[in-house]
């Protein structure tokens, strides 16, 4: 009987998963389920002080943080000078619109950290524009959702976060180490956009190069905006704030510049703008309540270690381990959410991969790209739906163009996996591999 609890709530979590339960919940069950009923459980008590715990870390303030400062700029007209920007930088190419969308991710990079959030963002903002430009509802969706996976990996991704807090690994040097990737993910996603709008014939958004006069004065209105990333990684790197406080810096920085350079934040968007932080951070937080409780099993039972202890016996090569590693994680995000997922399969694999001399950092980077790519993935993918739900796209049209970026983004994947001096090239340059 002992024997059977030790694995029953991973086969319970899982039975949960495929019916659908919401991740946070099917979490709670399972774990609920073992430290009531199983015999080798301590007190549920310890289920109770590790959710507590789990909402209570400094280092886990900065979701918040960093979650309502990308809502302000929504509101404040940052979003919209960025997007304007990457239109005059891109938009007279083939696929113009199609660019637009991919290089306005990788600006958010800088501000909001989530990729749903990129997703709906885009999803109201340009897909319809790109649909009047003769684009395919469905293509559009998938540019948007696959142009979303740079946003995270770019800081101040939640999911860096997530990882750093699981792994123990500097939040900073994951910083550091993500800007280097989104820019891979977007150069291959743009590549891929021109072939495929060069033979459908998409055409640019902008009839004419933009003029040098027309950039400055656009360049010079986003200035506010683009300053928000380069001044979280140096104030980072001259230790004047932590992670978690440059969330902070970054709301109020924010509220001034969309109040008084700007003008466009008013005190009637107050409301909206609590109402959509709370209702994303709840959901984040709520996730991470769940995974800490089950990590409490999970240690409880010296799951972890025996799974690594499997793996290294198993496996020799960390060539290999990354592949598997790889392919382990595109099929289980793709059934649940990233934040979920990362925190459930940190604690499992980095003791294996430091075991093998594979850089936390470096792994750490594959982790969060394999996360969101799988939000982009059939058939669960969060981004696909998100797109998906605003736009009224069919599933099984996005599924069908779709592929082709699938492939690009796996693509890329494989060569920063294996290609470890890509991603650590910005971290070893600042000191801080």
């Amino acid at each position: 009987m002992e024997q059977l609890w030790t694995w029953l709530p991973i086969v319970i979590l899982f039975v949960l998963f495929f019916m659908r339960v919401p991740v946070a919940f099917a979490m709670l069950i399972a774990t609920a389920l073992y430290f009531v009923f199983s015999p080798n459980a301590m007190n549920v008590l310890l289920m109770c002080q590790k959710m507590v715990a789990a909402n209570s870390s400094f280092v886990f303030l900065a979701i918040p943080f960093f979650t309502c400062a990308g809502v302000i700029f929504n509101y404040s007209g940052i979003t919209h000078r960025l997007m304007v920007l990457a239109d005059m930088l891109v938009g007279h190419l083939v696929g113009g619109l199609g660019h637009v969308n991919i290089v306005l991710s990788t600006l958010m990079g800088g501000l909001s950290g989530s990729a749903i959030a990129d997703t709906a963002m885009e999803s109201k903002m340009l897909v319809p524009e790109m649909e009047r430009m003769g684009y395919s509802k469905a293509y559009s969706c998938v540019v948007t959702a696959a142009s979303a996976c740079i946003t995270p990996i770019i800081p101040p991704g939640i999911v860096l976060i997530l990882y750093s807090t699981a792994s123990n690994v500097s939040v900073a040097s994951m910083f550091y180490a993500g800007y280097l990737p989104g820019l891979c993910i977007m150069a291959a996603l743009m590549i891929l956009n021109y072939a495929i709008s060069k033979k459908r014939n998409y055409r640019p958004s902008r009839t004419e190069r933009v003029t040098p006069r027309e950039f400055g004065r656009a360049l010079l209105d986003a200035v506010w905006a683009l300053m928000v990333p380069f001044g979280i990684v140096m104030g980072l790197r001259f230790g004047a704030f932590t992670p978690t406080e440059a969330g902070a810096i970054s709301i109020l920085y924010a509220i001034l510049v969309g109040a008084f350079i700007y003008k466009e934040l008013k005190f009637a968007h107050i409301k909206a703008i609590i109402m959509e932080s709370l209702t994303a951070t709840a959901g984040v937080m709520f996730i991470l309540a769940g995974a800490q409780a089950l990590s409490a099993y999970l240690t409880w039972e010296r799951i972890p270690m025996m799974i690594s202890e499997a793996i290294i016996n198993g496996i020799h090569s960390p060539y290999l381990f990354l592949l598997i590693v790889n392919i382990l994680l595109l099929a289980i995000g793709c059934f649940f959410d990233g934040g979920a997922a990362m925190i459930l399969l940190a604690p499992l694999l980095v003791p294996v991969a430091q075991s093998m001399g594979i850089n936390l950092i470096h792994f750490g980077i594959v982790m969060c790209i394999n996360l969101t790519i799988a939000g982009f993935s059939p058939p669960f993918g969060s981004q696909m739906f998100t797109t998906c739900g605003i736009c009224n796209c069919r599933i099984e049209d996005y599924i069908r163009e779709s592929l082709p970026y699938m492939g690009a983004l796996v693509g890329v994947l494989l060569v920063l996996t294996f290609v470890p001096g890509i991603v650590m090239l910005v971290p070893n340059l600042l000191g801080a591999s």
